[in-house]
């Protein structure tokens, strides 16, 4: 199954509404056991625009944000200082070959089929008091993604799409990443959080999905864009029915996972 082509402009187009559960995701965040030089990784930085936060929030820290995806490491680079650069890493296969302060991770870990069986690897690789922390989407029985499926899985596209799309086992209840993540010693924060966003526009979760659980789709189709318009229509008529505009916008709630496990001292 070919990996999908990101856009990083069509990501950052709601920048803000994304950006909100990494900034809650840090405030959770503790002292790091190094503060005069931290070392921190940030694990599918994407465009790095979350990456820059950790850099402002450490700013004694050696922060390196690592993407597989050559489109957004590409717009990243843009941000890369003395103290900030970015390199190409797929967190299936990622080994970490230093001593973190920390590993933090936004909003990447349900691209990662069995991501939690990463969780010893990462967890060792931390220095004593360092902390590993994440944010997931909880929403894969939402709307937004169960229309995408049953589409993308009907007679008309199933050839083309079938079993193409992610379901609600792409990431763990939030009690299954405490199971995992506990250990003696070990502090661990787990939550979870639906947000209630307001999008302005016309067709705003469609445009919100372009740039991250569409992008399968978007990426099979790439080379037909017909079909490509064809699947967008269908699927926009069936968000306006799932999403209906308000007098002030569209409400997409929206459910998060969170976690923090920080390593014993």
């Amino acid at each position: 199954m070919t990996a999908p082509v990101w856009d990083p402009q069509q990501y950052l187009r709601h920048a803000d509404h994304r950006t909100r559960p990494f900034l809650d995701l840090l405030a959770r965040i503790g002292p790091l056991p190094h503060p005069g030089a931290p070392r921190i990784a940030d694990l599918g930085c994407g465009a790095g625009n979350g990456t820059v936060l950790l850099a402002a929030r450490w700013p004694q820290a050696r922060v390196t944000g690592y993407d597989n995806s050559p489109e957004m490491l590409e717009r990243a680079r843009g941000h890369a200082g003395a103290r900030l650069d970015f390199a190409e890493a797929d967190a299936s296969t990622w080994v970490p070959g230093e001593t973190y302060d920390l590993i933090v991770s936004n909003a990447l870990l349900q691209w990662v089929p069995d991501h939690a069986v990463r969780f010893p690897l990462w967890l060792d690789a931390l220095a004593p008091g360092g902390t590993l922390a994440f944010q997931v989407p909880g929403n894969f029985d939402a709307p937004s993604h169960t229309l995408m499926r049953e589409l993308a899985d009907s007679p008309a596209w199933r050839d083309r799409l079938g079993g193409l799309l992610r379901h609600g086992d792409a990431v763990l209840d939030p009690e299954r990443y405490l199971e995992r993540l506990t250990a003696p010693g070990r502090t661990v924060d787990v939550w979870e959080t639906t947000y209630l966003h307001l999008l302005p526009g016309e067709d705003p979760v469609l445009d919100w999905v372009k740039g991250t659980g569409l992008r399968p789709v978007l990426t099979a189709l790439a080379d037909d864009p017909a079909a490509r318009d064809a699947f967008l229509g269908a699927y926009r008529a069936l968000l306006r029915d799932a999403y209906p505009a308000g007098p002030l916008g569209t409400v997409f709630p929206f459910r998060r996972i969170f976690a923090v496990a920080r390593a014993a001292g």
